[in-house]
């Protein structure tokens, strides 16, 4: 009862936010889900092709941080990351993260603590290559656009910075279990019956989280982590073409006005499926590269829906292959 209260609660959220959104470009409801119809096959194939590109890279992460002598098979980690993306993707607030762990028990065998390393590891990996993507991509409009916003070098700047503390918080990421600790010692939380289960959780999962970054992998998987995200900007720079907005958009103009939506997505703010807070996000950043409110907010619109298409496609695939691979226990 309270998962479907949770659900129809973000339900609710993600649609006051797009009639919001709908009310202040002035685009019918016709215009706003229906400019996902103008992008054609070849677009879309393109498109649906780094997706999967981006599915097969970020499994292979995942495995990287592993043990080696734990390590899933590749097309096991596939399936389990593709189901476990969608349940990520759809409930509200980041509450289907937790997916990739049962799943990853389940159908790899490894322990929980193992897969909650790999899980925390990739995700401060994300926000790294993230801030440091959208750092890269403020420098080069900063130097080579006339009309960027002054502010752009500055933000580069410190988007530059945030990646490298990320980036070290990934590398040292059982850090952030030494945190916690402090901070349930100050709290006291590590006197009630929850905090003792969480305590002994979090020793658990800092020794893991150890072994995930002893032996190079942190860097292996960041390496990875480079191409994937290129992936994923580039899966955003086809459709933004596709979708009716100048073809002079160049990849660095469509990491910066997709960035934004990609840190809605990344951050446990979302409501259902991230409607809502994506759009937000892309409006806010390709309106200061000048994109006029209803074309960037119908673009928004329809980017979102081709990619929530794929990630149901490839999530019904992963469970479907969930459901045929044998577990280990």
């Amino acid at each position: 009862m309270k998962t479907l209260l949770r659900i129809a609660a973000s339900l609710a959220l993600a649609a006051l936010l797009l009639w919001g959104f709908g009310r202040w470009s002035g685009l019918s409801w016709g215009e706003l889900f229906g400019s996902w119809r103008s992008v054609d096959l070849a677009t879309w194939t393109t498109a649906l092709g780094l997706h999967a590109a981006v599915y097969v890279l970020r499994a292979w992460r995942f495995q990287l941080l592993f043990p080696p002598a734990a390590r899933p098979g590749i097309g096991r980690l596939l399936a389990v990351a593709a189901a476990h993306n969608l349940a990520a993707y759809v409930m509200p607030a980041k509450t289907g993260e937790a997916a990739f762990v049962l799943y990853a028990r389940k159908t790899c065998g490894v322990s929980g603590s193992q897969a909650l390393a790999s899980l925390i590891t990739s995700r401060l990996l994300d926000l790294c290559t993230v801030c440091a993507g959208l750092g890269v991509a403020c420098s080069v409009l900063a130097a080579g656009r006339g009309n960027a916003p002054a502010w752009f070098t500055p933000l580069g700047a410190m988007l530059a910075v945030l990646a490298v503390v990320i980036g070290v918080l990934a590398w040292k990421s059982h850090w952030l279990v030494a945190l916690y600790t402090v901070f349930a010692s100050y709290t006291r939380l590590d006197r009630t019956s929850l905090g003792r289960r969480a305590d002994a959780l979090a020793q658990r999962v800092s020794h893991a989280l150890l072994e995930a970054g002893s032996e190079g992998r942190v860097i292996k998987a960041a390496l990875v982590s480079a191409p994937q995200w290129l992936g994923i900007f580039l899966f955003y720079g086809v459709l933004v073409r596709g979708l009716g907005l100048s073809e002079t958009v160049d990849l660095s103009q469509a990491a910066l006005g997709s960035g934004l939506a990609v840190v809605a997505n990344l951050l446990p703010i979302n409501g259902f499926a991230g409607f809502g807070t994506q759009e937000a996000g892309w409006v806010l950043g390709f309106g200061a590269l000048g994109v006029p409110k209803d074309l960037a907010t119908a673009t928004s619109v329809g980017v979102h829906m081709i990619q929530l298409g794929n990630v149901v496609l490839f999530g019904l695939l992963g469970h479907v292959a969930l459901a045929l691979i044998p577990t280990r226990d």
